[in-house]
Formats: structure tokens, sequence, C-alpha cells
């Protein structure tokens, strides 16, 4: 380590180590500080003692309709496509999901219902609320009341811990509901996975960067001892400013991987249908995911990660998402007020930008932020 650097970028998750390898490509030199073992964020993945792939810290599906994006990251890895698969399981039933014609035939016990037939019983069933003011408005809104109480209510109070009608409308709107039969999670244009898997790409984009790395270190021990001409900070908004106006609320989750081996996997190979499946009641977990369905791995064993949320603990477990509503909505202005008065200083990310950013978004505004600094408006 130097003890001079062109940036000193905090965190090596997507948003530090794009902007690193960019600004890297113009002979900047960087500092990428990261108080984790291991770069790539959230996105980290490795692999069990089989030699099977699986995500550290819950699912990371990539997708895009971004070009931009695509193509860089196609420096970086190969990719593998995927079609992201996922059931709900409730009343002893898996479903398809998100809720489409299938689902509504299995809901209605009736396998020749039409898409028409489905649009006039969300017609009949929805609510009649113009403004949704919360979650569970925008739900009964969408959907009406049977299908809110069967898929949506208790995966959405187990993932955030609080009840619904206390949670702002975006968080249950970004939830597709299909009336064909179209069973995708998403509708993206490209929808892969790396590979060889996220960290080898993580790795190449480093390696490009010519960027020093010191992992497992607070950027607060280093500030004092490396001069740079730029911050870019990726980490959690509230902490740079010392939780000032006090702290932003977050979900976080444990993640817990169960290595299967032969004996336990069906002789289809899988442990479950599909890639994710979702669990609305009373287990306390809210979903499991066996990657395996989506990686093109060959192997008679397999894995599944249950994800168990929890309330987030400063200095006992890390933030994952942004809990958007008005409370905090206001808290998060006042600390981007700040941060825009800060000189020398740019955020970006999930965290430093308090939003629940999708990988694409991510590394879209890194390489929108790399044009800012190059043209020196950061």
């Amino acid at each position: 380590m130097r003890d001079s650097y062109d940036y000193l970028i905090v965190g090596a998750g997507l948003s530090g180590l794009v902007l690193a390898e960019r600004l890297g490509s113009l002979g900047r030199s960087c500092l990428v500080v990261e108080r984790r073992n291991h770069i790539g964020g959230n996105c980290h993945d490795r692999k069990d003692r089989n030699g099977l792939f699986y995500h550290v810290y819950g699912p990371h599906y990539f997708r895009t309709n971004s070009e931009q994006v695509r193509t860089y990251l196609s420096r970086f890895t190969g990719w593998a496509d995927a079609k992201y698969r996922v059931n709900v399981f409730t009343r002893g039933t898996h479903w398809s999901f998100p809720i489409n014609l299938g689902t509504f035939r299995q809901f209605t016990g009736n396998a020749a219902a039409t898409e028409d037939d489905f649009k006039a019983y969300l017609a009949r069933s929805a609510l009649p609320i113009a403004s949704p003011a919360n979650s569970k408005e925008a739900m009964l809104a969408a959907v009406g009341v049977e299908l809110y109480e069967l898929f949506y209510r208790g995966y959405t109070e187990k993932q955030w811990g609080r009840p619904v009608e206390a949670l702002d409308a975006s968080v249950c709107r970004r939830l597709p509901i299909h009336t064909g039969l179209d069973e995708r999670y998403f509708r993206d244009e490209f929808q892969a996975l790396p590979k060889l898997g996220y960290q080898p790409m993580f790795d190449a984009i480093l390696e490009a960067s010519k960027a020093d790395l010191r992992l497992e270190t607070d950027y607060r021990e280093v500030l004092p001892r490396v001069r740079h001409r730029h911050l870019i900070y990726t980490g959690p908004l509230d902490e740079y400013f010392d939780c000032r106006f006090g702290p932003l609320p977050y979900r976080t989750a444990r993640y817990d991987l169960e290595e299967i081996d032969a004996s336990r996997v069906p002789a289809g190979g899988f442990v479950q249908p599909v890639l994710q499946v979702n669990y609305p009641g009373p287990e306390p977990y809210t979903r499991t995911v066996e990657l395996k369905h989506v990686t093109g791995q060959v192997s008679r064993c397999s894995n599944l990660v249950r994800e168990f949320p929890s309330e987030y603990r400063p200095g006992e477990s890390d933030p994952n998402y942004p809990i958007p509503g008005p409370e905090s909505d206001a808290l998060a202005a006042s600390y981007r007020e700040l941060a825009g008065r800060e000189p020398g200083v740019t955020f970006i990310g999930r965290l430093a930008q308090y939003r629940y950013l999708n990988m694409d978004q991510v590394v879209g505004a890194a390489l929108h932020t790399f044009e800012k600094l190059r043209d020196g408006t950061p």
C-alpha cells in the first residue's frame, strides 16, 4: 500500500470494483478498502464441499435490458443463460409464481380457465383503491383479498418484520402479475449468470483495475495514513455521518447452507422443483434456493440455501434491504442533503444512496458516475 492515491474507494462490491476498473483505465491510482474478507459484496459466491456453487448472501439473479451494462461485464466473464423459476409453497402445494394463468388454474381447480377468465376474476376481486397508501392496499388493489392472503401477506411480513400496511406501496408493487402462462420471474431481455461464477468475474475486474486492495479493513483506519484526491464511498449512508440524525432502518438476513449428498437427492437430480421456493407460512425462513437449477452443473449432489430475515443491528449483522416508508425516506433525505455538501466525496451504491437497486442498475450507475468523474463533475 502506498501513501498516496488518486482515489480511495470504500467497498469492494460492484460499485467500487467497476469504478476502480474504469478509473484505472485512465491511469488513475486507486486503493480499494473492504471490511469483509472477500470482494464482490453481497454478490459473492463460492463452491460447497461437493463443488457446487451457492450464493453466500442469498440469490443474485443477473438480468438487464441495458446493452451498455451487458457489454461492459462481458469483458470479464462469459455467460450461462438462466431461466429463473420461482414457486410458492403453501397449503401443502407448490404454486406457480409470480401469479399467472397457471396459478389461477391451480387456485380454481379449472385446468381449462382462460386468460380472459383470469382477468375477469381480478376485475371482480381487486379492491377499488385508486391511490394505494401502503403495500397492503397496493396488493389488494391488484389481486384482491384471496390471493393477497394466500401468497403475499405472510411472506411480506416475515421478510420485512412489520405489518404489510406499514410498508411503502413500492415494496409490493415490484412483484409482477402475469395474466398469461408466462412463468418467468423476470421479463428482462438478458437473463444469465456468469459462466464460472461471480467471483472470477470480480477477480477479473479487480485485476484489470490495477488497484491496490485492503481486505478486513475499516476505511477509517486508512484515512489518517493515505492521502487521496477523491473519496468514493459505497458503505451505509448514515454510518459515514456517524448516524448524526439516527440510524437508517434496514432488514438483514441469515443464510444457511445445506449440502445434500447424493443419497438424499431424488432421481431427477434436484430436491425442489424450481430454482427458488417462497414460504409465506409459519416456517421461520422466507425462501430456499437450489442454485444447481441454473448453473448447468451436473452432480448427483445438490445444495439449498435457506434465508432467515431479521432486524439489522449495527455491529452484529450486515445491512441488506433499505426499508422504504415516510419516516425512512425523510431521514434518508436529510443524510442525502449532507452528502450533497460533502466536498471531495462521491456516494454511490445501494447502501450509500439508501435505495433498492438491482445489480445492473448498480453497474449502470457506476459507469455513469465514471463519466462524471472523468469530466470533472463528481
